[in-house]
């Protein structure tokens, strides 16, 4: 990405690897995510431009010397941050804080949006799968490197519960495998707050018990009809927005919680005083998705969960600008890319 809506397909140097606890992986399937549409709308003009793209799943290609928990040949999912599995964040299950760790297309490392990937840290960042690199689940399987373990990270920070009340912040990829995973977890009432006829529908098919399609206020008002009067017990925030951070805020009843997911974009939490008087708990942050792997991945390959639905759109690795545009005008929920 070189800039504001440039995004562009290039030839660079091979990966490689250049540490003993590197891994070549020749990738399978990537993705493009919601949060590669902020700098898609915002970032300034870049000679070097940046490379794209933290989403993958793929097969092995080549291991350092120290690598020990995979070979060649085996197909892998990749979270969206490698770790290295044995710092004190990583054993607390907070592999995003890892001290030896980072985010894949942050720059310091190159992006999932290519047909081959040098992962730092491949012993306590990837995830061995137990599929051929053909099979039918891999979308599903690839929602397990950020949106579904995201989600999930989104209904764990918001204290989803069997028998509770969820309102879901979000129609996007995220916000819908929020539905899922605060169906998996039991809540009695899911709320999906969104106005996209596709994604609504879906978001039914996956748990959702009530729709709002309001906004501001009267999104507020409507969830509050919809639950006596006192709000959900616990909100999934999926933008990151400034509204709709003021959204979830107002529709948390008092000692209900909010897990946000959705990248900030202000530096100020609004509607501070309104947490604060009704003891509303906010947590969340970068999924350390890593963590989920193991829990949620045997009911992706049982079948109970179908994450990968949202992946409604494929391109080939030459037409992820397209990808790009039809996600920022949504013409599509989430764009799988077949390099």
């Amino acid at each position: 990405m070189h800039g504001a809506a440039d995004v562009r397909i290039e030839s660079v140097p091979d990966a490689r690897l250049t540490e003993p606890t590197d891994a070549l992986v020749r990738v399978a399937r990537a993705c493009i995510c919601g949060s590669d549409l902020w700098p898609y709308r915002t970032m300034e003009r870049s000679e070097t431009g940046r490379r794209m793209g933290h989403e993958a799943i793929g097969v092995v290609d080549a291991v350092g010397a120290e690598v020990r928990t995979m070979k060649v040949g085996d197909v892998v999912v990749m979270p969206f941050a490698y770790s290295d599995g044995s710092c004190v964040f990583c054993h607390e299950g907070l592999q995003t804080s890892c001290i030896h760790g980072g985010f894949f297309g942050s720059g310091e490392v190159d992006g999932a949006q290519a047909e081959a990937l040098r992962v730092p840290q491949a012993d306590g960042t990837l995830v061995v799968l137990p599929v051929g690199e053909g099979d039918a689940l891999m979308p599903s399987l690839l929602t397990l490197s950020d949106v579904m373990g995201t989600g999930h990270h989104a209904a764990v920070a918001g204290k989803v519960a069997p028998g509770k009340t969820v309102a879901v912040v979000g129609d996007g990829a995220v916000g819908l495998c929020g539905v899922i995973a605060a169906r998996r977890l039991g809540a009695e009432q899911i709320i999906i707050l969104g106005h996209h006829r596709d994604r609504i529908a879906l978001a039914e098919e996956f748990g959702a018990t009530e729709v709002v399609s309001e906004r501001g206020d009267e999104a507020v008002e409507r969830v509050r009809e919809l639950t006596d009067g006192f709000g959900v017990h616990s909100v999934l925030e999926c933008v990151g927005l400034e509204q709709s951070m003021l959204t979830a805020l107002s529709i948390a009843r008092p000692g209900g919680a909010v897990g946000r997911v959705g990248v900030p974009q202000d530096d100020t939490l609004p509607a501070s005083q309104l947490a604060f008087y009704n003891n509303v708990t906010v947590s969340g942050g970068p999924a350390p998705v890593r963590a989920y792997i193991g829990e949620l991945l045997p009911d992706v390959l049982d079948g109970s969960i179908e994450p990968g639905r949202v992946l409604d759109r494929t391109v080939p690795l030459d037409e992820v600008p397209d990808g790009y545009r039809a996600m920022n005008e949504r013409q599509a929920i989430k764009v799988m890319v077949e390099p």
